[in-house]
């Protein structure tokens, strides 16, 4: 009985002891300096070469998305709303197809719908890499005007929330 009991009080330590730890590294991780976006080069879907660096002085969103995910064609008309809402003021939209969708997909749906901001491919993966490990998609990047990487969204964004959002990167200066 009472080897049970120290077992018992040994295995609440150790758990004790896991959740400090745990609570510890959230409060650090979160004091931490934000991401940085990564040095990427890209061309957009209309052939022009360009750059991370370009992004840098704007606020913007990157949606990494497919065309057989039915989230990301579900949520690509508020993109558009969104886009067009705060373009005006300096924000900036960069839609980035997977290595996985047919480029052939990626023109005809940006052609048939009329995406008014840029769109990219990713055909060897090597922008979800240096995007922060995308792997899911949607996964969309909210980007200060230094080139933090300020909040990361996997799944259908929440249009009410991004725009308080982006509303506070445009008004700081």
């Amino acid at each position: 009985m009472i080897v049970r009991s120290l077992k018992r009080k040994a295995l609440l330590a150790v758990c004790a002891a896991g959740a400090v730890a745990a609570i510890a590294y959230g409060v650090l991780r979160s004091v931490a300096a934000p991401d940085v976006l990564a040095p990427a080069a890209y061309t957009l879907l209309n052939g022009t070469p360009a750059h991370t660096a370009q992004l840098t002085g704007r606020v913007v969103l990157v949606n990494f998305w497919a065309t057989s995910c039915a989230v990301c064609l579900q949520e690509m008309p508020d993109l558009v709303a969104t886009h067009a809402r705060f373009k005006a003021r300096g924000f900036e939209t960069l839609a980035i197809a997977m290595a996985y969708d047919p480029p052939i997909n990626v023109v005809r749906y940006t052609e048939a719908h009329a995406l008014p901001f840029q769109v990219a491919i990713d055909h060897d993966g090597s922008l979800a890499e240096r995007f922060g490990q995308v792997v899911a998609t949607p996964t969309s990047l909210l980007i200060n005007r230094r080139g933090e990487i300020v909040e990361r969204h996997v799944d259908r964004l929440d249009f009410a929330a991004l725009d308080t959002s982006i509303e506070k990167l445009l008004s700081a200066r």
